[in-house]
């Protein structure tokens, strides 16, 4: 709330009492005292005879929720070291040039946020050429009833079955404090900015994910437990390793897509502290089976 006040001993610039406005969080309020935390964390108490007018406004996004959908997704290019990129205007073509096994259709994808600089109709034929030059699948990534998913679908784009993602973030300090210590013995390997953990038993991994480095951001993927060894703890303690890296690193957010229907895995990262930022949808051509 933002509380306006009275300052003693000093005039107002019309002559009449000074008085000054604190925006914060309101902790208590009492017959004598209103107790407010500024954004600073500093705990203030002012006396309710001093208190001019006061109203409730909505709290402030963090830090990390005030970047733009095109900055947070900006950061999925460090999740491959082999990655094929291309400017189209302000949209993103990537491609990896080796890609073994299951296609990551967001490393393999058009990410179409913002102004491709031509029209968007040109845009889209020339995200077609590409992966087609390359003999891919054409995925434009775009943000769930964004302006560009209306307008290209109005042009005949589908809807990909794959389903939507959310991209949800979360501070590593406040997650890390909500995360035992691994209970499992973990093998990790790192190599550059990237990094992997497996968790396993005399027959191989279990339990396993990978994450990437990107400034102070840190990228969780590939989070997988064996369906025989689920309801153990060990997504826990493969996040728990995963962020030990990244803050020794210097990250402090963390960030991940996870998809609209994946029950388990967004309870568990809302408990962990994740929040959505944005949501994704995969847009595929008239042509292709969606």
């Amino acid at each position: 709330m933002v509380i306006r006040r009275l300052v003693h001993g000093e005039t107002g610039p019309t002559g009449g009492p000074a008085m000054t406005d604190l925006l914060g969080e309101c902790l208590a309020w009492t017959a004598t005292t209103a107790t407010v935390r500024t954004a600073a964390g500093e705990v203030v108490e002012i006396a309710v005879g001093d208190i001019v007018s006061g109203k409730p406004v909505p709290p402030r996004p963090s830090v990390r929720h005030r970047v733009s959908v095109a900055d947070a997704e900006a950061h999925t290019l460090a999740l491959s070291t082999d990655l094929e990129t291309e400017a189209l205007g302000a949209w993103r073509l990537r491609s990896e040039r080796s890609s073994a096994g299951r296609l990551r259709r967001r490393l393999n994808s058009c990410l179409a946020v913002g102004d491709p600089g031509v029209p968007l109709a040109e845009a889209a034929a020339a995200v077609a050429r590409f992966y087609d030059d390359r003999e891919r699948p054409t995925y434009l990534h775009v943000e769930l009833d964004g302006d560009h998913e209306r307008t290209l679908r109005s042009q005949g784009w589908l809807v990909d079955r794959s389903g939507d993602a959310e991209f949800q973030l979360a501070s590593i300090a406040r997650v890390r404090r909500t995360l035992r210590a691994p209970d499992h013995p973990v093998a990790v390997s790192a190599t550059g900015g990237q990094v992997t953990v497996t968790v396993g038993d005399d027959r191989g991994p279990v339990a396993e994910g990978a994450a990437a480095l990107d400034g102070d951001w840190l990228g969780i993927h590939g989070l997988m437990v064996d369906p025989e060894h689920r309801r153990r703890g060990l997504a826990l303690t493969v996040m728990a390793a995963l962020l030990e890296w990244g803050a020794e690193q210097g990250a402090t957010t963390a960030w991940l897509h996870v998809e609209v229907t994946n029950g388990p895995a967004l309870a568990l990262y809302d408990r962990l502290g994740f929040t959505t930022h944005h949501v994704m949808r995969y847009l595929v051509p008239a042509t292709a089976t969606p």
